[in-house]
């Protein structure tokens, strides 16, 4: 996926359980219908693609995982494409536009929009010709119902009126009625001498809700509108009905083909994530790591457990807490060559916990195939990763917070192996200190003797005073600083113990007050001298140094004839395209090696180098190769017109275009260049020289204000892949 160059699909995800029950229960609409024939014709785009095409069949194993449903590649194949071709021979796509809402001069146009807009649309013109044609010869009766009985009454309103007053008289669009009627003060003329609007005068009769109860006093009707308005509705149901008839016939045809439309959604929701992470990891400088096998354990005849030999490491270089943006340059990098346990210390703030959900997502990462923070990373196939961050009471259960951290902690000694990656942040923090740091020089000489890799923080610093009986326990730290008098964190792992736990500047930085702080500070210098009189200094380890030593850091179903009929259209649409992105491909490439013979002064145009173009198609996104590389592209609207821009985000310049109103089905084709500066001028150069050669551009006007002179194009760099 990283180092593919064609464009990608949109991948559209449906939920599987809604996609099942809406199947089950007849009740898919045909925007839902539209976006199963996305995903269908996606896994179809990615089949006939040859890049894609090995991605698609490795991703069918793990659909099968995640389903639970077993599907052969040429049956997936074959049966999305006799869905897709169902749906599209029977379903109104998007783009067509071959069913017109009714409209009227003398009707208000909400009317008919309300009416209608809800079943139009939806299903293809011939499927519904007869019903839709009822449609419109009952509002056409309408209309002409409207303008007979109301249209007189309200020019004959509009020429008697005076300025200054008069009678007043509307057609009106009861919405909640559903409903065209007349609106207005009853009146009678002055003088009934066979004058326009008289006789509609005279047939106007107040106005009905269904109930057959009067609306109000100026809601006006007619019974030649009353009739053309119930025969309106009256097609308008059949057609409605019609259509969802139509609709729920879709739904039963491919409820038999639940099992691989559920494959395919699911199979869609999988390389989208992928693709994703696979774009966000180069933009974040992440990389693929090396994954290595464990070296062979023995198991001791004494103890019965396993001990590694030794050569078993994790190796990550330019590790960065996955959270950070490297790309921003927020992150502080750290180096973690592990070969066997590290028992590790540092200040509060010092970056101990993340440093290990650093050290555990990497890992994870790793073991799935994904991309991980590091600039270098070898990581071994762990069996198991075990995490256990800060433990919190659990009142349900009768347990406290030590209770339960020691519950997790039997889960991790019993399950760890010399396989296992181990990280325990600030262990045995919830009980007393003594007794505490016992249990945890404990818990580590198992660990050690388990011959897992792992990390164990702890700010028990009695645990180096202990007489532990470990052989490859390694001691790391958190390395500080001292600046203007102060001790600061620097966030890298080092070698060595640290004893400053930076608590007092902790408690000062967050608010504690001033009196507390210095009280807290005699009573610590108190407690030391007791301690050191007494020979029972526990804090102050003169046997182990706290020195710091710095590490490095480093076979297809026949198509129906209406099927066949909007391929076709497709088909003529797509060659048109395709016509012209060859046509503007070739001018490109032509202006650009002329371009490039001048500034080299190239006499052969085989010296040249070759121009290469990714082209995508709507419903596709750049592949993750453009992820932050310099452009040129040019997009094919709808009206066949072209724009031309460059940009160093060419995801998010194609999204910001589909976005505006009629480009949502918006073509792309794109070079990578070296570097902006030169985007910049070959973006220039296409948009002052292409119109000359016939096309029509939408941004002739950005070729005026850019002056870029002349830069030294290296023939090398214009190499585009």
């Amino acid at each position: 996926m990283n180092e593919i160059n064609c464009s990608i699909p949109d991948f559209t995800c449906i939920s599987s359980a809604k996609l099942v029950k809406l199947l089950e229960l007849r009740e898919a609409n045909h925007i839902e219908f539209c976006r199963i024939k996305n995903v269908l014709d996606e896994v179809l785009h990615m089949y006939r693609n040859c890049e894609l095409r090995e991605i698609l069949k490795l991703l069918m194993d793990p659909t099968w995982v995640a389903t639970g449903l077993k599907v052969d590649f040429q049956t997936l194949v074959s049966e999305c494409e006799w869905a897709s071709s169902k749906i599209g021979g029977m379903i109104s796509l998007d783009g067509e536009s071959d069913q017109k809402i009714s409209s009227c001069s003398f009707v208000p146009a909400e009317f008919f929009e309300d009416m209608e807009s809800s079943w139009k649309g939806r299903i293809k013109m011939i499927h519904v010709e007869e019903a839709f044609a009822e449609v419109e010869r009952a509002a056409g009766a309408l209309s002409k119902a409207i303008e007979e009985d109301f249209v007189p009454i309200t020019l004959r309103i509009k020429s008697m009126t005076a300025p200054l007053g008069g009678p007043r008289g509307e057609i009106t669009y009861s919405r909640e009625h559903e409903a065209v009627w007349f609106k207005g003060r009853r009146f009678a003329p002055t003088v009934w001498a066979g004058t326009p609007g008289e006789d509609q005068i005279k047939q106007l009769k107040p106005a009905a809700d269904s109930r057959g109860r009067k609306v109000g006093e100026e809601w006006f009707t007619t019974l030649k509108v009353e009739q053309a308005l119930a025969r309106y509705h009256e097609a308008g149901d059949k057609a409605k009905a019609r259509v969802l008839e139509l609709l729920r016939g879709l739904s039963a045809e491919l409820q038999i083909k639940t099992n691989v439309l559920v494959f395919a959604s699911m199979l869609l929701v999988i390389a989208k994530a992928l693709f994703a992470h696979v774009s966000e990891g180069r933009r974040r400088k992440w990389v693929f790591p090396t994954l290595a096998g464990f070296c062979k354990s023995k198991v001791t005849p004494e103890e019965d457990v396993e001990v590694s030999d030794g050569s078993n490491r994790l190796k990550i270089v330019g590790l960065s807490p996955y959270w950070f943006d490297v790309a921003q340059g927020s992150a502080v990098h750290n180096t973690v060559d592990m070969q066997s346990l590290f028992l590790l210390t540092g200040p509060n703030g010092g970056g101990k916990s993340s440093l290990l959900r650093s050290i555990c997502a990497a890992s994870l990462l790793g073991i799935c195939g994904l991309m991980v923070p590091a600039e270098s990373a070898l990581i071994p196939h762990f069996d198991s990763i075990m995490l256990h961050m800060k433990s919190y009471d659990s009142p349900a259960d009768g347990k406290s917070s030590f209770q339960v951290e020691m519950s997790e902690m039997r889960s991790i000694i019993t399950r760890a192996t010399s396989r296992s990656l181990v990280l325990v942040d600030e262990i045995c923090r919830g009980t007393e200190t003594a007794k505490g740091t016992c249990i945890a020089g404990s818990i580590v000489e198992t660990l050690d003797r388990i011959g897992c890799l792992g990390i164990i923080s702890t700010h028990l610093h009695g645990i180096f005073s202990l007489p532990l009986n470990t052989k490859n326990t390694i001691h790391k730290a958190m390395g500080t600083t001292y600046v203007d008098g102060q001790t600061k964190p620097t966030w890298k792992l080092i070698d060595g113990i640290c004893q400053e736990s930076l608590a007092f500047e902790t408690a000062k930085k967050e608010g504690i007050p001033e009196t507390i702080i210095q009280r807290a500070e005699d009573l610590y210098m108190q407690h030391k001298k007791e301690e050191a009189f007494c020979g029972m200094d526990g804090l102050k380890g003169n046997n182990l140094s706290a020195q710091v030593i710095k590490g490095s850091d480093k076979a297809h179903p026949q198509l129906s004839r209406i099927g066949a009929d909007t391929l076709h259209h497709e088909i003529e649409s797509t060659k048109q395209t395709e016509a012209l992105q060859l046509d503007v491909k070739k001018a490109v490439i032509t202006i650009f090696q002329k371009k490039l013979m001048e500034l080299q002064k190239l006499k052969n145009p085989l010296e040249v180098p070759e121009l290469h173009c990714v082209s995508v198609a709507t419903r596709e996104q750049p592949p993750p190769s453009a992820i932050g590389a310099s452009v040129v592209y040019v997009m094919f609207r709808p009206d066949n017109r072209i724009y031309v821009g460059e940009t160093d985000d060419l995801e998010g310049r194609i999204r910001a275009h589909r976005s505006k109103e009629g480009m949502q089905n918006a073509s792309f084709i794109y070079f990578i260049v070296p570097g902006k500066s030169m985007a910049c001028q070959m973006e220039t150069l296409l948009i002052n020289q292409l119109p000359n050669r016939g096309f029509r551009l939408s941004n002739v006007a950005d070729g005026k204000h850019r002056n870029f002179g002349s830069s030294n194009l290296h023939a090398g760099n214009m190499v585009v892949f």
